[in-house]
């Protein structure tokens, strides 16, 4: 069946499948002959390699193509700069030349172009894009504008960093880190997600590679791309991923438990059934919801929770992202994005919270109570060496004192009980 309003997905230069659109507008996908004789890959756990078509009544295509794109006021800034209809469709036709994980979006009549460009950002070029807060497509020329989308409520700008200087990718280029800059009401984000970001990785947790930077008197954070990997050349290759919203068939909408996304029961035995390794990806899962509680991170949805493709073919839980001790700013829901055995209030779990969580993770009680006393006491232990290294490399930041005070209270909740 042909269809008239189509787009290609591609990997790397191979294709993968087409999405259309109904005339209703909604997304239907369908791998592509050869991809599926040639041994490719199912882009999602929700959309397994088959010749049938997941059609746009079903909702799978849709749900998990939306969830490549950005949300709320950041997706309303984008349709506003690119004068576009505000649908999924023509955001995919008009950014998903790279996004997260390894696939490009492109019109039919565009094949991924072997050359890779790049525009140099100079300290002009940053700090307007700091005072932008990281919008990028109003500030280029039409012919010269990226095609990047990063799912998120949050303006993030992709960019390539080659010895310690930044470039724009063009086109579908990849990008090797993301940039994410101070908010208006949320001045301290980027040096609170650095920081929160930095303890889970003092107690242990597999995170992203994140540092704080200053252009001016803004501050950003520069963060890494887990899903980019540097080869033998200096190329950087995409791997691909896909959070947990797209891995279950939940749309972005739905990324919270309390709006009918997923439990965190419902993530762990995701982990338990498409890591590779298992064992050692459940407890860091539960050691990043314990962390969650305890350092005031109430944004830990399914959608900061990803599945990395390695080149290896193997597939692992991805390293966490998006850490920020959200309690220590006000104006932010301070309940937690996935419930502790029916509790949302971090200020009120106890015990037998964490026992009807194991219970939903059929997990040993005594494991998890055990877990949560060692994360507890390892991050109390943490928190004044985490601080005195973070000051020393970024300087004084009396604001972080918030978290110190959230996390120590949790802490010593925990350790009591």
């Amino acid at each position: 069946m042909s269809y008239p309003d189509t787009l290609n997905v591609w990997h790397e230069q191979r294709l993968a499948g087409q999405i259309w659109r109904n005339t209703a507008g909604a997304i239907g996908f369908r791998y592509d002959p050869a991809w599926i004789a040639s041994g490719g890959f199912a882009v999602s756990r929700s959309l397994p390699l088959v010749a049938d078509e997941f059609a746009p009544e079903e909702g799978r295509a849709q749900h998990w193509f939306a969830n490549l794109l950005p949300e709320g006021a950041v997706r309303e800034h984008i349709v506003r700069d690119l004068k576009l209809p505000n649908t999924d469709f023509d955001l995919l036709r008009a950014i998903g030349g790279e996004c997260a994980g390894a696939l490009s979006i492109l019109s039919v009549e565009q094949d991924p172009s072997g050359q890779r460009h790049y525009h140099p950002l100079t300290e002009k070029n940053l700090t307007d894009l700091a005072a932008r807060r990281g919008q990028i497509y109003a500030a280029w020329p039409a012919d010269e504008r990226p095609r990047l989308s990063l799912a998120g409520a949050q303006d993030k700008c992709p960019v390539l960093v080659r010895d310690d200087h930044y470039f724009l990718p063009q086109g579908e280029a990849p990008s090797s880190h993301i940039l994410k800059f101070e908010l208006a009401d949320y001045r301290h984000l980027p040096a609170y997600e650095t920081f929160t970001t930095q303890l889970a990785a003092a107690i242990g947790l597999p995170v992203v590679d994140i540092a704080l930077r200053t252009i001016g008197r803004t501050r950003y954070a520069q963060i890494a791309r887990y899903d980019r990997l540097w080869d033998e050349r200096g190329e950087v290759q995409r791997l691909h991923q896909e959070d947990f919203c797209q891995a279950l068939g939940y749309g972005h909408e739905k990324k919270y438990q309390e709006y009918g996304g997923p439990s965190f029961a419902q993530c762990y035995r995701l982990v338990q059934e498409a890591s590779s390794e298992p064992a050692i990806d459940v407890q860091h899962l539960l050691r990043w919801q314990i962390f969650n509680v305890l350092a005031g991170n109430s944004d830990g949805h399914a959608k900061n929770l990803s599945l990395l493709h390695l080149p290896d073919d193997a597939t692992r839980l991805a390293p966490f992202y998006d850490l920020a001790c959200t309690r220590a700013i006000e104006r932010i829901d301070y309940h937690l994005a996935f419930d502790v055995g029916g509790e949302r209030n971090p200020g009120v779990i106890t015990p037998n919270h964490w026992e009807a969580l194991a219970g939903q993770c059929d997990v040993r009680p005594k494991f998890l109570h055990n877990l949560v006393r060692e994360t507890a006491a390892t991050l109390q232990k943490k928190l004044g060496p985490v601080r005195e290294e973070f000051e020393t490399r970024y300087g004084a930041y009396p604001a972080l004192q918030r978290i110190e005070k959230v996390a120590t209270t949790q802490c010593r909740r925990s350790t009591k009980q």
